[in-house]
């Protein structure tokens, strides 16, 4: 079997992580095409199936969830000897995994996270799939469920609520006009939502959360978003009430073997204040 290129199992953790062509595409910069072509024939030096394909995306097949963790193992041991190398010629990263709408909060109040005052970098992988701890691809991770793995802590944060937002003024005709991610790329519950309840008004569809909020406030239609991002806005207004079936607790969670570092728990510590003194505005209850 000839060799495989670090490059190539790259480019198959860029696909296992965001479930698609599509997701890797915006990652990477290649061509869905291209990054398709590149996975059979890896799985075609390899000799084995590591994907399954649908029309939703691509999903892990029981050899692909083997070789994607021995791929990490190879990552973390390399981003270790790196922060090896590094130690003492600069300060101290903390990697942070959390959703979209979470990422854009902390970056409107980073002050409240990081300061000049800090010896410390900051590293945010923002993304709508699960914060993965396991193999030290972050040092924190924000989730919507309690962990379960035996080797991470965790704190929880609050109730984060959701709701439908368009518009302020909008006019009647476009009020019943719906703005979805699309579906392959629609990872999470909320995501989800209007392909399941709304799926004939969808009329625009993005690959990323990001752009619902502007093409609600440019009157395109209806988003589904969560309460702390729309009750900000007054050039929004609720669609309804609170749709009570997407609400879900957060938990902040990090490893038991590095919580303790100053820099971690210092982050940490500044991210749960932040959330907690908001907790009216996450839980959907406008202060």
């Amino acid at each position: 079997m000839k060799n495989i290129s670090w490059d190539a199992y790259e480019l198959f953790l860029q696909v296992a992580r965001l479930g698609g062509l599509s997701g890797a595409a915006v990652a990477t910069g290649l061509s869905p095409a291209t990054i398709g072509r590149r996975m059979l024939e890896l799985e075609e030096t390899i000799g084995r199936p590591l994907f399954l394909r649908s029309r939703t995306g691509y999903r892990l097949t029981p050899d692909g969830s083997a070789l994607m963790s021995q791929i990490l193992e190879m990552e973390g041991a390399a981003r270790r000897i790196e922060s090896w190398k590094q130690d003492g010629a600069r300060s101290p990263l903390v990697r942070v995994a959390c959703g979209t709408w979470l990422a854009w909060m902390f970056s409107r109040n980073a002050s409240a996270i990081c300061s000049e005052r800090d010896n410390l970098r900051l590293d945010f992988y923002i993304a709508e799939r699960r914060a993965s701890l396991a193999h030290r691809e972050s040092d924190i991770g924000i989730r919507a469920f309690e962990p379960e793995e035996p080797n991470l802590a965790a704190t929880k944060l609050g109730e984060v609520a959701y709701a439908a937002y368009r518009a302020r003024n909008l006019q009647p005709s476009a009020a019943e006009r719906w703005l979805a991610v699309a579906e392959e790329d629609a990872i999470s519950a909320y995501l989800r939502w209007p392909h399941q309840e709304r799926a004939d008004q969808i009329v625009v569809t993005v690959n990323r959360a990001r752009s619902l909020r502007d093409l609600a406030l440019g009157g395109a239609g209806t988003a589904v978003l969560p309460c702390f991002v729309g009750d900000q806005d007054m050039r929004l207004e609720r669609v309804g009430g609170e749709i009570e079936s997407l609400r879900h607790r957060q938990w902040i969670v990090m490893n038991n073997d590095d919580r303790h570092r100053r820099e971690i728990r210092t982050v940490v510590d500044r991210m749960v204040r932040f959330v907690r003194d908001r907790a009216e505005l996450f839980a959907g209850r406008r202060p």
